[in-house]
């Protein structure tokens, strides 16, 4: 007598056709209203569109790339508890992402690629065009590349004679609240570039954009500066979470 179960292996040999496998069954560890969640959140953020989704659940999707199986749930709620925000998790650095516990190498560099796409996305969009005229889009570059730095950072981009951009350089680094930036640095290298305009980028990591009065007479060490080498500072932009403020727009310069 032949069994049913070497009656199926049997059928299967001989049509070719291998049995199929069980389907993996989520981990063991995974608590009960995780079962199927990934599904529903996929559908809710394919319903409602994926700017109806909360902070930390846009997260929670982003991390199921990194997670094939498992509930990330709690670690996304750990990184936005850490960190404070979005934008503020996707602007940490590999070390600081790995403080949260289950982060490691490969997901705190997944994020770091969130940060990178948001960055380069931006940059295209005041790429090709005069800056000036494309303001909007200059705010929200500079918001997403220096408003969560937790240190002081001083940038300048570098224009042509049509206002369009050359360069984007950091120019130092400095502490929570200093960056030292030296005027001649600034234009020396604005004349390797052929640069003719440039706008001055610095963050303040405490949140607060306000320009400090040492911000004020740097800004104008470097305006001086450039006026001798016929090189136009447009602005000098000051970034924190609060926003951004301009020192001309405030009559600074």
């Amino acid at each position: 007598m032949v069994s049913g179960r070497s009656l199926r292996a049997t059928e299967s040999k001989a049509t070719g056709v291998a049995d199929a496998a069980p389907p993996k069954s989520p981990p063991s560890h995974a608590p009960k209203h995780a079962l199927g969640h990934r599904e529903r959140l996929r559908e809710r953020a394919k319903a409602g569109g994926l700017s109806a989704l909360p902070d930390y659940e846009l997260l929670e999707l982003y991390l199921f790339r990194t997670f094939a199986r498992g509930d990330v749930k709690p670690m996304a709620k750990a990184l936005m508890a850490r960190f404070g925000s979005f934008g503020a998790t996707i602007s940490a650095s590999i070390e600081e992402l790995k403080t949260v516990s289950g982060v490691g190498e490969t997901a705190a560099v997944d994020l770091k690629l969130l940060h990178e796409a948001a960055l380069r996305a931006g940059r295209d969009k005041i790429a090709k065009r005069p800056v000036i005229s494309s303001w909007t889009a200059l705010l929200g570059y500079v918001r997403v590349a220096l408003a969560n730095e937790p240190r002081e950072q001083f940038r300048v981009l570098f224009l042509d004679n049509r206002n369009q951009l050359i360069a984007d350089e950091v120019m130092n680094h400095g502490t929570v609240d200093h960056a030292p930036v030296y005027p001649r640095e600034v234009m020396r290298r604005a004349l390797e570039l052929s640069s003719s305009n440039i706008i001055l980028l610095h963050n303040h990591p405490s949140g607060d954009p306000t320009p400090s009065r040492p911000d004020i007479e740097m800004t104008k060490q470097i305006v001086e500066a450039g006026k001798a080498l016929k090189i136009n500072v447009h602005d000098h932009l000051v970034v924190g979470r609060d926003g951004v403020a301009s020192f001309k727009a405030l009559g600074l310069f």
